[in-house]
């Protein structure tokens, strides 16, 4: 903000990768900047798509235009502002002009947008006039990629904010990385085994999984047994259920009460909260030193003793649409099977910088030939990329005959570009406060006032995929505020007060839904 400030610059936005480290941070913020103030006149949060990409006047009015000068949003919504087709994404990004721009977790930036993301940040800063910082405890090598020719960070040599960075690592040591990959993997009995078994050892434990079936399955496991103390967390569950739980945990954890949190990698990153040890399933190394970051988190675990990672395979795992966990997971055993035959050259410890150097070259070097967003001969006739559709696009068959004529192709670029393979829709829940907006969308009188209302209703937004928003439209448990606007909700009956979103109806939902704010 002083920067900001002294640059005279128009804003600060917040580029987050999880929604769950949007709840946290905007909220902080909203009480700091917002003290008397129109809800989100100040700080926005924006992370769901709740109207059609499909424009009309009316949803082109209510849609969102970052015009705030606090943001908090994802990479997605960051990304689709620079490169998708169409008006709606475009309508925000001259907002990133003349702004300072804060990428939270930068290691979370898909393999195929490397170069893209890097010229963008670039033409960002030298031309647009914005301020540029990227956060993370496991920094990415965009500056030295192996393609310098088709874009890599422009970084000064003194672009390190912390001075002796490397030593921190040692001095800040507070748990150990355990490889407990064994041959098979682990059942969901094994690992609900050792979670209890840790659960009362150190008075708290949290497992990462890496997919909602996992998730839901193992605290099902754990509950059956009769551990009362299990919580639940996942993208299925709106932001301000998700706050809520967190809350309520971390209100457990300073009472001293035990707590068993099963998540998905929501959890991993940002979040403030700390157990005394931790079990993640295996990914990317990132990934797992981001877990490791929510074990004995304040250093004053029992005895001085470090936190305990453990690092499980599953026995089954279905990653056939999360290819960047897949591709995650290839590198890590790579290094971890490196560490096993000679610890010394990793630095001793999974956590130090050298293994994660080791980590991004094989997870970005590796694949090199990813970085450019490829596209197939099934979308535009021949094999390509999204970079050369937008750059010099030398195999443009079109007329060049007139001159001059620009190659680019930057129709096609738009129509293929997609962060996520496949692309997300908000739908509003009734959980707590998210009830009385969608009650106020459906009476709502113009325009403006549905904007302001979508704007409080970001922390009620579910983001579901194509085939889960099927089955409940299917299900007729999806109902649209006023007929057109595309603005769909859901039937009470189909939020869980444990998982959120389900596609099946429960008789449980009633006294499980919270009333209040988040």
């Amino acid at each position: 903000m002083h920067h900001a400030a002294r640059h005279n610059m128009a804003r600060i936005v917040n580029i987050i990768p999880f929604t769950s480290i949007i709840d946290q941070n905007a909220r902080v913020a909203r009480d700091v900047l917002e003290d008397g103030e129109e809800f989100g006149s100040v700080v926005l949060e924006h992370h769901s798509n709740l109207t059609p990409d499909k424009e009309t006047p009316r949803t082109r009015l209510a849609s969102e235009n970052w015009d705030t000068p606090v943001i908090y949003t994802t990479m997605v919504q960051f990304l689709e502002s620079l490169f998708r087709g169409g008006t709606r994404s475009a309508r925000r990004m001259h907002r990133l002009a003349g702004a300072v721009i804060i990428f939270d977790e930068i290691q979370t930036l898909p393999v195929n947008c490397v170069h893209l993301f890097c010229n963008a940040v670039n033409f960002l800063v030298q031309e647009c006039g914005a301020s540029i910082v990227l956060c993370t405890a496991t920094q990415p090598l965009l500056g030295r990629l192996d393609r310098p020719e088709l874009g890599v960070l422009s970084l000064d040599p003194r672009c390190e904010l912390m001075p002796d960075r490397d030593a921190f690592f040692g001095r800040l040591e507070r748990t150990e990385i355990l490889d407990d990959t064994k041959p098979g993997g682990w059942t969901v009995t094994e690992v609900a085994d050792l979670a209890i078994s840790e659960l009362r050892r150190t008075g708290s434990c949290l497992v990462v999984v890496n997919t909602k079936r996992w998730a839901r399955e193992l605290y099902e496991e754990c509950a059956a047994r009769g551990i009362t103390e299990v919580w639940h967390l996942s993208t299925s569950m709106c932001a301000a259920h998700r706050l809520r739980v967190l809350d309520d945990m971390r209100r457990e954890l300073d009472a001293g009460r035990p707590v068993l949190c099963v998540s998905t990698q929501l959890i991993e990153a940002g979040v403030d909260i700390s157990f005394g040890a931790a079990i993640r399933f295996l990914a990317g190394l990132d990934s797992i030193v981001q877990t490791a970051g929510r074990c004995n988190r304040n250093g004053d675990s029992k005895g001085g003793l470090l936190g305990q990672v453990h690092v499980l395979n599953p026995d089954q795992e279905n990653l056939s649409k999360l290819k960047a966990i897949r591709i995650g997971r290839e590198s890590t055993l790579r290094v971890l099977g490196e560490f096993r035959a000679d610890p010394a050259s990793l630095g001793g410890s999974l956590l130090h910088p050298r293994a994660m150097e080791r980590y991004f070259t094989y997870a970005f070097f590796n694949h090199r030939n990813e970085m450019a967003y490829p596209v197939s001969r099934e979308d535009v006739g021949h094999d390509d990329t999204l970079f050369n559709l937008l750059s010099c696009n030398r195999l443009n068959p079109g007329n060049m005959r007139t001159q001059p004529t620009l190659r680019q192709s930057f129709a096609t670029a738009g129509g293929l570009f997609k962060v996520i393979d496949a692309p997300t829709c908000g739908v509003l829940v009734p959980y707590g406060e998210g009830t009385e907006i969608i009650a106020q969308l459906c009476g709502a009188l113009d325009s403006q006032q549905e904007k302001m209302l979508l704007r409080r209703a970001q922390r009620y937004a579910v983001n579901t995929f194509p085939e889960v928003f099927k089955t409940l439209y299917d299900e007729r448990a999806l109902y649209e505020t006023k007929k057109g606007l595309g603005i769909w909700c859901l039937d009470p009956q189909y939020y869980s007060g444990n998982f959120g979103v389900s596609v099946v109806a429960t008789e449980k939902m009633s006294p499980l839904i919270y009333d209040g704010g988040a």
